[in-house]
């Protein structure tokens, strides 16, 4: 079938990590660099991390594997140094850079990816907590003030958001069926929109990840809670959502 064209052509090897991933977020002015919470991602599409890879089914935050002494590790070892290759190359970095991390037996870090945004749905996870106005510290960013600025405050509390999908995703899916329950009072928990659009009153499925669903608790189970009980009050003939967000993390607490 060649599903991949001609990158199919080529083979390439690489080493098996294993480990916890996590996704750490700063925010640069290109010399100085805020560190957001980390969040942990959940890549593949199916349970017990089966199936294909995905633009991310859920995520939790702040990241059960990345404590305080794991995220000065990954500011000093991965984001500086790279801060610092772009300055010396001439290409001083602003804005929101991403660090997609291994974390291995004995502590090992390997980086899998870096990019310069925020990730989708690690971002709802994180600024679920966030108790700040964010656009003061991107305005800070852009104009080479960031040092000035006061640190961030975060709501102590877990967050967890749980996707929902058109069953097929990351392949072949349905779209343009009609969205039920997204208007009930959520208790506290937001629905962010991706793969949808609106036709008179009616929300329909124009994607394959369709809705976000982020909640806050105390802990983390209780915020893989809300936001399940959430998610399960929200239907369209297609929806699909994996059934284990955050619970690696909360076997690990």
């Amino acid at each position: 079938a060649r599903r991949f064209g001609a990158a199919g052509d080529r083979v390439l090897v690489e080493e098996r990590l294993h480990g916890e991933e996590a996704s750490f977020y700063a925010i640069t002015d290109g010399e100085q660099v805020v560190a957001l919470p980390a969040a942990q991602d959940h890549k593949r599409a199916l349970d017990g991390d089966r199936g294909e890879n995905t633009g991310g089914m859920g995520a939790c935050s702040p990241a059960p594997h990345v404590d305080e002494g794991m995220a000065r590790r990954i500011q000093d070892e991965v984001i500086e140094p790279a801060l610092a290759g772009l300055r010396a190359e001439g290409a001083p970095f602003c804005g929101f850079l991403y660090a997609g991390v291994m974390i291995g037996a004995g502590g090992r870090l390997d980086v899998l990816e870096f990019n310069a945004r925020m990730g989708d749905p690690e971002c709802q996870a994180i600024m679920a907590r966030a108790d700040f106005d964010l656009l003061a510290y991107v305005e800070a960013a852009a104009a080479g003030t960031l040092g000035e600025m006061a640190p961030m405050r975060w709501d102590a509390r877990h967050a967890a958001c749980v996707v929902l999908a058109s069953r097929g995703y990351p392949g072949s899916h349905a779209t343009g069926e009609e969205i039920a329950g997204i208007g009930e009072d959520g208790g506290g928990s937001v629905v962010f929109h991706a793969g949808t659009r609106r036709e008179g009153p009616r929300v329909l499925t124009a994607g394959g990840r369709v809705l976000g669903v982020t909640a806050l608790g105390g802990t983390l189970r209780e915020a893989v809670g809300a936001a399940y009980a959430r998610a399960g009050r929200i239907s369209w003939p297609s929806k699909y959502c994996r059934s284990d967000i955050g619970r690696a993390g909360i076997a690990a607490a």
